[in-house]
């Protein structure tokens, strides 16, 4: 005889699969109606990012001192390297062929956090965000000249992002999750709350809203404190006592902001210069982030301050007297190593080098005012500060977020105003001049269009194919006019479809149109829906998005348009009218509305 489980016992075999899904729909609820339950869970991602800032810092660290040789001080802060000159070759070894291995197992591209806030609704993969996260890790820790930010920030929101999927958020609230987790790892890197804050805010959400700010200030918060708790290795910013200030040093601050914009557009463009010429000579992918350790050793040479952010060698130049050669020559050495590494492959963020070459920047203009314009009495502090956050937000952006870095760092209202005016500048400049971002600007080069967080995803996904009607009254493109009102009386439809006898669209014809020419018989005979049909060069396709389709809508001044399958078969599959896909606009653009309020 076969025993059959009872119902009781299949019930008391999934109570446990049950129960955990009754709670992840409850927590879901109360994460949608309540901001003080949002606002709790982003205490809970920020503290989870302050731990990975603290993990990430530590093994950094460790890795230079295992390589390099160093002790307490950072690589790039020594004088010369004990040891480990041939680090950077042996970093792009390890991380090209481990780049290659996972290529061929992961064929995708990672998604970064403002990619994934701008096209896939918040949306990333926490085993791509580790991948990258340890690149980063071994970029740095082996001496390429970048930073740890873009991993602290990747790592924060993955996880933020995962949590998210799980519990199944609606598409804002997981935007919002991805800035709580990003912001919270920059503001735990950096020791500053308000930067994380507003790093969030201005590059990862791409707006603040009042429905947003009492999360992501929670989850920066709470991201510092975690950090400070277990006395993690962050960016610790010392700076000399500011002058007086006065009202005469805005115009020169401002004038350091566009060299500072001038400089940054140059390192993003020198970028992808240095990949495209690796492209040229055709180099194996695998080896090339070895060719440009081989870059870095030879500058390591030079001077150890190229190597990894330059988080040492802040604090030694800040406090030295340099000739304006030598700042000179510091600024185009760290360019050059942010250059090749970041074009041969390596993995890491430009935010503290960017701080570092715009406080040697100021430091150089500072200088340079004092040989050559002494009556100025320009203070070489606030040069400093202005030279580092302008710096920060032609290559970052986010002229907010370095403002309250800069009074985080100083508690100086009067220098954060300076500070600000300038970033403005500087922010206003790029965006005219060259448009992006370093993180937008990757994607521009990868072939995305975006330019900020803000969400356009949902645009993407609202395409012709699924706002089309696929019923379309259609006719042979031979038929005469008198078939065509046989078929189509008035009053049953607006507009018939012309396609040739294969099936392939050649225009559309209004049925007014064809109803016009039925009291003169002779000239109605000779006529064919071929002849009044228009529109035959303008078809949609499905894969449009409603942008595109509302671009060819106002270019053909037409209330209605065949959609294809494709541009070079033309077959017929639907038909899309203007009005009702600018309603399909409107109610998008209304829900995204609502959400930047908060409203559900």
């Amino acid at each position: 005889m076969t025993l059959q489980p009872s119902s009781e016992a299949g019930q008391t075999l999934n109570l446990p699969g049950r129960a955990a899904g009754t709670m992840a729909r409850r927590l879901r609820g109360l994460v949608r109606r309540s901001e003080l339950v949002l606002i709790v869970m982003a205490i809970v991602l920020g503290v989870a990012a302050g731990l990975a800032v603290a993990l990430l810092g530590t093994l950094s660290s460790a890795l230079h001192v295992l390589l390099f040789g160093v002790g307490a001080e950072h690589v790039s802060g020594v004088a010369k390297l004990p040891r480990g000159y041939a680090a950077p070759i042996a970093g792009g070894l390890i991380l090209g062929v481990g780049a290659w291995l996972w290529r061929s197992r992961r064929p995708t591209t990672p998604v970064d956090p403002i990619e994934a806030n701008a096209l896939h609704g918040g949306r990333m993969s926490l085993r791509d965000s580790l991948w990258v996260t340890a690149q980063t890790l071994v970029s740095n820790g082996f001496g390429a000249s970048v930073g740890l930010e873009g991993g602290y920030a990747q790592v924060g929101s993955g996880f933020a992002s995962k949590l998210g999927v799980l519990l199944r958020l609606r598409r804002n609230d997981l935007r919002v999750f991805v800035g709580c987790g990003a912001g919270a790892a920059i503001g735990a890197a950096f020791g500053a709350p308000l930067t994380g804050a507003f790093y969030a805010f201005e590059l990862i959400i791409g707006t603040y809203t009042v429905a947003t700010v009492g999360a992501v200030l929670a989850a920066s918060l709470a991201g510092v404190v975690t950090a400070r708790a277990v006395r993690a290795t962050t960016y610790d910013l010392h700076m000399p006592a500011v002058g007086s200030l006065h009202v005469a040093d805005y115009p020169s601050m401002i004038v350091l902001g566009l060299v500072c914009a001038l400089l940054g557009v140059t390192l993003m463009r020198a970028t992808s210069l240095a990949e495209n010429l690796l492209n040229t000579v055709r180099a194996p992918r695998p080896i090339r982030p070895a060719l440009g350790g081989c870059v870095m050793t030879a500058l390591a040479l030079m001077t150890p301050q190229v190597l990894a952010s330059g988080h040492g060698a802040l604090g030694v130049d800040i406090a030295a007297r340099l000739s304006i050669w030598a700042l000179v020559l510091l600024i185009a050495l760290k360019m050059l190593a942010s250059t090749v590494s970041l074009g041969s492959g390596f993995r890491g963020g430009l935010f503290f080098a960017s701080l570092f070459l715009g406080a040697l920047v100021g430091k150089l203009f500072a200088t340079a005012a004092e040989a050559f314009a002494p009556q100025l009495g320009i203070d070489p502090t606030i040069c400093i500060l202005v030279g580092m956050s302008s710096f920060a937000v032609a290559v970052i952006g986010g002229p907010l977020t370095m403002s309250f870095l800069v009074l985080e760092t100083t508690g100086d209202f009067a220098v954060t105003t300076v500070v600000l005016a300038a970033a403005i500048i500087t922010s206003i400049v790029v965006r005219e001049t060259f448009g992006y971002s370093f993180s937008t600007w990757r994607l521009h080069v990868r072939g995305e269009t975006i330019r900020s967080a803000i969400d356009v995803g949902w645009m993407r996904t609202l395409t012709v194919g699924r706002m089309m009607r696929r019923d379309p009254s259609t006719i042979p493109a031979d038929a005469s006019l008198a078939e065509l009102r046989r078929r189509y009386p008035l009053g049953s439809t607006q507009r018939v479809v012309v396609v040739d006898a294969e099936g392939r669209y050649e225009g559309m014809v209004l049925t007014a149109e064809a109803y016009a020419s039925a009291d003169r018989p002779e000239e109605d005979a000779k006529r064919t829906a071929h002849d009044i049909a228009r529109w035959g060069e303008s078809p949609l396709t499905p894969a449009m998005n409603i942008k595109q389709a509302v671009a060819i809508f106002d270019r053909t001044e037409s209330e209605a348009l065949a959609v294809v399958e494709d541009l070079v078969d033309r077959k017929v599959i639907g038909l899309l009218t203007e009005g009702y896909a600018l309603r399909r606009y409107a109610d998008e653009l209304d829900m995204a509305r609502q959400g930047l309020g908060g409203d559900a």
